[in-house]
């Protein structure tokens, strides 16, 4: 028999942890052969709803569960996890501010980065959910020093499942047909290449950026069972891999590569080894327009990064790193193939110059007079 797998799953009573545990209980992201302990995490007030959550998980009798931790003490969910879904954060009120929103959840992930790195098994694989993802894995991961920075991920792959349908849907052809849509950037605002740059450019980004208010609009709640979906194949794909030739989209810690801002969590198209090691696809050719975007999500995600140490600084060391990454440059912001004039206009531009022009070249410095001979 296989070694108990210990997965946390935090903000576990709310529609998206809700909806996860089952997904997790029949073996859909670790394999239906992993048997696994659940350690379901929310805050104090929610303990009787966390309590309810055990219940029916019991009620469900699922094989692969062989434990369930129901706590509101992070050293308890985190003790020897080797997987992790952070799926709890503050959602966004009526009248409250986004710096204020930030604010919240930045210090819940904290407080998260710090129970990890004194608790958490050194190679547990984090999957951030809660919003804002990627500035929260940032986070997240910069108070967990001694887990590698690669072992933290945030969630982009509800946007890439959103984009497939709708890619699929436009060719009248089943989703499973459609391979290889990624997502660069962030979760809000994602940027997707893939054929018929009009309707791309269009209908496609914004009903797969608004896809999120449009069901919250028609049910009255945010996506739960989508997004749960999401998470786990995000999760699978990073545990056993994926196939030959086929890339995924994950945020991962950037190293600037296609202009991302560096050591900010940016959404990539990787691909992941048997390790659970996962690589960005190399070598990309993009149009003017799909850099522009990444371009100005780079610009986003270093200023809300800036937000959030803001938000967390405390102490003089901490001010310098701020200071540190205002001065941070990014790429330089990419121009039209177009923004320079073939050089036969540009001859044919200098032609039409008005002759007075040519007197203010310098002139050849003049030599200095030679001495007479004696």
């Amino acid at each position: 028999m296989k070694e108990i797998l210990k997965v946390a799953v935090t903000g576990a009573t709310g529609n998206l942890g809700y909806a996860i545990m089952g997904m997790l209980g029949r073996g859909a992201v670790f394999g239906v052969t992993q048997p696994i302990q659940l350690n379901l995490f929310d805050v104090e007030p929610q303990k009787e709803v966390l309590e309810a959550v055990k219940m029916e998980i019991d009620d469900c009798a699922l094989p692969l569960v062989k434990k369930i931790v129901p706590t509101s003490d992070l050293s308890v969910a985190f003790k020897d996890i080797k997987a992790a879904f952070l799926i709890g954060s503050v959602p966004r009120g009526k009248g409250m501010e986004r710096k204020d929103l930030l604010a919240k959840n930045v210090k819940i992930f904290k407080e998260q980065g710090e129970a990890l790195d004194k608790h958490a098994n050194k190679e547990v694989r984090v999957l951030v959910v809660g919003n804002p993802a990627n500035t929260n894995a940032w986070v997240c991961s910069e108070y967990a020093p001694s887990i590698a920075r690669k072992n933290f991920s945030a969630m982009t792959r509800l946007d890439q499942n959103r984009a497939t349908y709708q890619i699929a849907k436009k060719l009248g052809v089943p989703p499973s047909e459609v391979r290889n849509v990624f997502i660069f950037g962030g979760v809000t605002k994602p940027i997707v290449d893939c054929v018929d740059e009009e309707w791309l450019n269009c209908e496609f980004i914004e009903t797969v950026a608004k896809r999120g208010a449009a069901v919250i609009e028609k049910r009255k709640l945010s996506s739960a069972m989508s997004a749960a979906n999401a998470a786990c194949d995000h999760m699978r794909d990073w545990w056993h891999g994926t196939e030959a030739g086929e890339v995924v989209s994950m945020a991962v810690y950037a190293d600037g590569t296609y202009c991302s801002a560096k050591e900010t969590f940016f959404s990539f198209p990787v691909t992941i080894d048997d390790k659970k090691e996962w690589t960005i696809l190399p070598g990309l050719e993009m149009s003017y327009d799909t850099k522009s975007k990444i371009f100005k999500t780079s610009r986003e995600l270093k200023a809300e990064k800036e937000e959030a140490m803001a938000a967390l600084c405390e102490g003089p060391d901490c001010k310098k790193k701020e200071e540190k990454e205002k001065k941070r440059d990014l790429c330089e912001q990419p121009k039209k193939a177009d923004d320079k004039k073939p050089k036969a206009e540009a001859k044919k531009a200098d032609d039409k110059k008005p002759k007075a022009e040519a007197a203010k070249k310098p002139a050849d410095k003049p030599k200095a007079p030679e001495k007479p001979k004696k």
